[in-house]
């Protein structure tokens, strides 16, 4: 293991740690909770440091910019965690193997009938993005609207709904957050008591306020930060989102505007 390996190997463990301690303080494995590292701006070279120091799950922000590393890191599964044009959806369906910033009717749509060509025996599978806090500045299903087009999406035949992702509001602190973590939990157990075919994953929960996030349910936690260090546009999402929680306590910024990033 080279020497940049054994510091992301560190910042795994270190992670791991955290991750092992909000599920002791909830009564839940930790194995129930899979880290997704949003690798946006990290270089291949890193990439293929981070596969070998354990970090095999990886989340990017943009269709582009995955399209550009994806090839050239072995080992790898991928996430996109940022947000998705309909018109880039058959790219992102060659390239990623999990969708998790579906946030319209309109664009799974075009994904199932893509991914229906592409792999018509293996459903893409996806997460459906929902804007809890109802906030003008993120993308996402409002609550009420899923709850009346659910069916129409577990109808479509091309993707596995495997559940939920949000990102958090702009707060000063992370228990600050943790209404929004609470409100999309409990919105997932409504929606999968009449929907069977909506699965029970929760991604939320980024950097500085994953913790939490794994109290209120998350079984996807998106982490950025805390496990590459400061990267230009920080603030920016790991999700692509403007999530930040204050000005210096930032999320992660790896929300999901821009990628629910973390």
């Amino acid at each position: 293991m080279n020497a940049d390996a054994e510091v992301l190997h560190e910042a795994r463990e270190r992670v791991l740690g955290r991750i092992e301690a909000a599920c002791g303080r909830v009564g839940r494995e930790p194995g129930s909770v899979a880290l997704v590292a949003v690798s946006k701006t990290v270089s291949v070279e890193r990439l293929r440091a981070a596969v070998e120091a354990g970090l095999d799950v990886l989340g990017e922000n943009r269709v582009q910019e995955a399209a550009g590393k994806i090839g050239f890191v072995e080992g790898a599964t991928w996430h996109l965690v940022g947000p998705l044009q309909s018109n880039k959806a058959r790219r992102a369906i060659e390239l990623f193997d999990v969708i998790e910033s579906v946030d319209s009717v309109d664009l799974a749509g075009r994904l199932g009938r893509v991914a229906g060509e592409l792999r018509p025996d293996r459903p893409l599978p996806v997460l459906l993005q929902v804007n809890v806090d109802a906030d003008a500045s993120k993308a996402g299903f409002a609550p009420a609207d899923l709850v009346d087009r659910l069916g129409e999406l577990a109808d479509l035949h091309g993707l596995e709904l495997r559940g939920l992702m949000t990102i958090g509001r702009l707060v000063a602190t992370a228990e600050e957050a943790r209404p929004t973590f609470r409100a999309l939990r409990e919105l997932s157990e409504r929606l999968r008591a009449d929907e069977a075919r909506l699965g029970s994953d929760l991604s939320m929960g980024m950097t500085d306020d994953f913790e939490v996030a794994i109290e209120e349910g998350a079984t996807i936690v998106r982490v950025g930060r805390a496990l590459f260090g400061e990267r230009p546009h920080d603030h920016a999402d790991e999700h692509g989102a403007l999530h930040a929680h204050a000005p210096d306590v930032g999320h992660d910024h790896d929300h999901p505007h821009d990628a629910a990033s973390g």
